[in-house]
């Protein structure tokens, strides 16, 4: 069992959702990173994902479209993450995926990626443009170093894809709250949730809702359902970056993960 997995397990018999958190690898810069990694896992989040940048992040809202754009300005790239992971391995030991686009990924290379990934310290890999039914060469290059692939699940999703995405998943899924982008206002949660439970009883894989969670109630009204995941991404990218300094990034974004790590636990009284 990889960590990724074994995060589930443990949330589980906690009974609370897992809580995922979202942070633009290079947005300010990679030492920035670095900081709000570490200020993650120490603030309550069980699962960092490391958004790989890209210049046409089609998934993507507004909040992260600008911060690919900050993280490119600054010189990131894939070589420099994977370096930047590897100093984030002597301060942490909180699960990393690497989220992001096809196409920086394929400059890479997909096997040096596996190789390099596993050697510096990530866990798993998602790629929001790879459709199941082309994936199977990248899993077995991450299967091999021991890395986990996590598909996407959309609302518009078919049963074939359904079970396409299932049959690569080595961990979780991820269940896309919306027809719409990241950070998108008009999540029906209720409704998210429902899809969540259906696709945790059809595939019997732990299940993780993003797009459109932005506070503490949204990821207890989630948590309260038996979703086993929640993934915060904007909202946190925002705080970040709306703060006047580094330092003042890295304490809102401490500040609003502790406030979400309280909203998934529903023994915990919101306040």
């Amino acid at each position: 069992m990889g960590r990724l997995a074994s995060v589930f397990e443990r949330t589980r018999s906690e009974g609370r959702a897992a809580l995922i958190t979202y942070l633009c690898a290079g947005d300010p810069d990679l030492e920035q990173t670095i900081d709000r990694v570490v200020a993650a896992g120490d603030a309550g989040a069980d699962i960092v994902e490391l958004g790989i940048p890209f210049s046409d992040p089609t998934a993507d809202g507004i909040a992260i479209q600008q911060a690919s754009e900050r993280a490119l300005a600054s010189g990131t790239t894939v070589k420099k993450i994977l370096d930047a992971v590897v100093e984030i391995r002597k301060r942490t030991s909180i699960p990393i995926m690497l989220f992001g686009y096809y196409n920086p990924i394929l400059a890479f290379g997909e096997e040096r990626l596996a190789r390099e990934a596993a050697s510096a310290g990530v866990d798993g890999v998602l790629v929001v443009d790879l459709p199941p039914e082309e994936a199977e060469l990248l899993r077995g290059f991450l299967v091999d170093q021991h890395l986990d692939l996590v598909p996407l699940v959309a609302p518009t999703s078919t049963d074939a894809r359904i079970d396409a995405a299932t049959k690569i998943a080595t961990s979780f899924l991820y269940c896309v709250s919306v027809t719409g982008v990241t950070g998108s206002q008009n999540a029906d949660l209720s409704q998210a949730a429902e899809r969540a439970s259906m696709l945790q009883k059809r595939t019997g894989k732990p299940v993780a809702v993003g797009f459109g969670v932005k506070d503490a109630a949204d990821a207890r009204a989630l948590s309260e359902r038996g979703i086993d995941g929640v993934v915060v991404g904007s909202a946190i990218v925002r705080a970040g970056h709306e703060a006047r300094s580094s330092k003042d990034g890295v304490k809102a974004i401490a500040k609003l993960i502790g406030s979400l790590r309280v909203g998934v636990d529903p023994t915990v009284q919101l306040s």
